[in-house]
């Protein structure tokens, strides 16, 4: 009977030699250590045995089990590192070979704008603010002479939070007054930063957008200074050969009020999505601060006058890089940013 354990020795030792994966290892395993294994029945077959052959027979079964336990283990680490060696000359460096190019960060069209829209106005005299996202109703909407029934103070245009009188900023004006309170007169700031409004989302419209406020208040500031502003802050961005249009308009904020309007550069006035077939796309808000709001701000208006705008930055940002759809700049597809 140990002439047979001998044999079955021999064979498991020569089929394990001969296994080359992972998986063959595994079935060899199996077939002569596992439950149903070869070897595990020739242990059981002790119990058969006469009693004079039982304690021999029993010493060669466990040591010719342990013998094949000890080989197993051996050729596993043996054959681990035969692949690992086979996987670093497979991956083996080539230093003849040039290296590989990393992948460069870019600015997101909206900050490299922002940061060209702040060196502009910083020509001019003007010195970045930093506002606050989350505000006050009282900032937002009171001191800036909005009344309490006016509909941009509605939930459909506003996003509130859960505590009373607290909101997502709708618009870079509420660091006017914050502005005014802290440095007084004269004063020349640029605040930008990101708003957010109930708005219908559209080639031109987003729920999140970004605005760049501008205030200037001093003595004797007319509306002609707030027109040289704007048309020397769109001629620094978009040449001699920018076009732009004033229109009369309203906000509680600024008395008188104007809306101007920049030629298209997508259609070049033909008509497109982002302009919405007008060939003109309405870029910076703004006017002549009014009394209330700079009383408000700590400042006497009977000595004082100023003007503010609101550059709308995503807008400004599609006209210079030709983008029909302002929407675009806020999906962060990698795909499109890329371009860029």
């Amino acid at each position: 009977m140990t002439d047979t354990l001998d044999r079955l020795e021999r064979q498991a030792m020569a089929r394990l030699a001969a296994a080359e994966t992972e998986e063959a290892l595994a079935a060899w395993r199996t077939a002569y250590l596992g439950r149903r294994g070869a070897v595990t029945d020739a242990v059981k077959a002790v119990g058969t045995l006469p009693p004079g052959e039982r304690p021999a027979y029993g010493r060669r079964a466990n040591e010719v089990k342990k013998a094949l336990d000890v080989a197993f283990g051996a050729r596993a680490d043996e054959l681990g590192q035969e692949q690992g060696a086979r996987a670093l000359a497979a991956d083996a460096l080539d230093v003849t070979l040039p290296g590989r190019q990393p992948e460069a960060g870019r600015g997101h069209p909206i900050r490299v704008v922002m940061r060209r829209m702040l060196a502009a106005f910083a020509q001019m005299g003007f010195q970045p603010f930093t506002g606050r996202e989350v505000e006050s109703d009282e900032y937002n909407f009171a001191l800036l002479n909005m009344p309490p029934y006016h509909p941009a103070r509605d939930s459909h245009d506003t996003f509130y939070a859960t505590q009373p009188g607290v909101l997502l900023r709708t618009h870079t004006s509420p660091a006017q007054v914050r502005i005014m309170r802290r440095s007084g007169a004269p004063v020349r700031a640029v605040v930008p930063g990101a708003c957010y409004r109930y708005d219908q989302p559209d080639a031109s419209h987003n729920f999140v957008f970004h605005q760049m406020e501008g205030l200037a208040v001093g003595r004797s500031i007319r509306m002609g200074d707030l027109l040289g502003a704007i048309t020397g802050f769109a001629r620094h961005l978009f040449g001699e050969g920018a076009q732009l249009r004033f229109r009369a308009h309203y906000f509680p904020f600024t008395e008188p009020s104007i809306e101007t309007d920049l030629r298209c550069t997508v259609c070049g006035g033909a008509g497109c999505r982002l302009c919405r077939g007008s060939g003109w796309v309405e870029v910076i808000p703004g006017g002549m601060v009014h009394p209330v709001v700079l009383c408000n701000g700590g400042i006497d208006p009977a000595r004082y006058s100023g003007f503010a705008f609101g550059a709308g930055v995503d807008r400004i940002a599609a006209l210079w890089y030709g983008i029909p759809d302002i929407r675009l700049l806020m999906e962060n597809d990698v795909r499109f940013l890329e371009q860029f």
